[in-house]
């Protein structure tokens, strides 16, 4: 996903994917691959970050065939709508048609975690997308990327299509060592593993990010989940370290104590909020 700070492509278009394959990567981490003829009108090519809007239908709720969310929308009243969450496009195969989706898995916590971690071959979800507005620049002196598990499926995405001369550091927040992933990193880009343990989310990051030296004017940045570490780096890039707004892509992914329906109804107030105190405090 994309920060207000960069433009994003945003695609309404509805999809539908039927499960081929599951793999469990890491205790927290399930990969769905999908594929079908639902998938034969979408592309995901432009963006490392490219997301979808993964919808799950309300319990007890019957919706009409060929499931058309603009329909839905018109016809049902608000509750029925069905519910959608958020996801990065891991890979996309346009060739063998194959969209990969990686879920993070907290036991029965959250909605589509569950459904990811139950889903078999055959299975059929829909999805609208796709949005997205960051990959890596060739001309980029180096690259900064960081951010948490959220964010994980973006950042092995842009390492894996950076050129091969590529210089920069990743930094990677997990759980502890359970979590890591191996990832094809260029030989110029630095790749850190941290774990936050016990520690708040991101603090880890915060501080990771604070010991780079980088050319303000030439660094292409992406920083990504928890929205309280992402304000942090924020402020941090922009007002010390002077990067400017379209050298970044910033992003919080989620929040805590909020469910993601409550983050994303509050997601744009928030930015605003922010993006409007810090550039309060750069003029002065």
């Amino acid at each position: 996903m994309a920060d207000a700070e960069r433009p994003a492509r945003k695609g309404g278009r509805t999809h539908s994917g039927q499960v081929l394959r599951t793999e469990q990567l890491t205790p927290h981490m399930v990969r769905v691959v999908f594929g079908g003829d639902g998938l034969a009108e979408f592309a995901a090519d432009e963006y490392t970050d490219h997301y979808i809007k993964l919808i799950f239908p309300r319990e007890g709720v019957t919706y009409p065939e060929p499931f058309d969310m603009g329909r839905v929308r018109a016809d049902f009243p608000r509750e029925q709508w069905p519910v959608t969450r958020t996801y990065t496009v891991r890979r996309w195969d346009g060739a063998a048609r194959e969209l990969t989706v990686d879920f993070v898995v907290h036991g029965d916590e959250g909605l589509a975690g569950p459904w990811a971690a139950a889903a078999k071959p055959g299975d059929v979800l829909y999805f609208a997308g796709p949005g997205g507005g960051y990959r890596p620049e060739a001309e980029a002196s180096s690259h900064l990327l960081a951010g948490d598990e959220s964010a994980l499926p973006a950042i092995a995405a842009a390492v894996e299509n950076m050129p091969a001369d590529a210089k920069g550091d990743v930094f990677v927040e997990v759980a502890d060592a359970t979590e890591e992933q191996k990832l094809d990193v260029p030989a110029g880009v630095n790749l850190t593993w941290l774990h936050r343990g016990e520690r708040p989310a991101g603090e880890a990051l915060v501080a990771a990010v604070r010991t780079v030296e980088c050319d303000p004017a030439t660094v292409q940045v992406f920083v990504h989940g928890e929205a309280g570490f992402v304000k942090d780096l924020r402020r941090h890039l922009r007002l010390d370290r002077g990067i400017s707004r379209d050298r970044l892509s910033l992003s919080g992914y989620w929040r805590l104590g909020h469910n993601e329906d409550g983050w994303q109804a509050s997601k744009r107030d928030w930015n605003a909020r922010i993006e409007a105190e810090q550039e309060g405090t750069e003029a002065a």
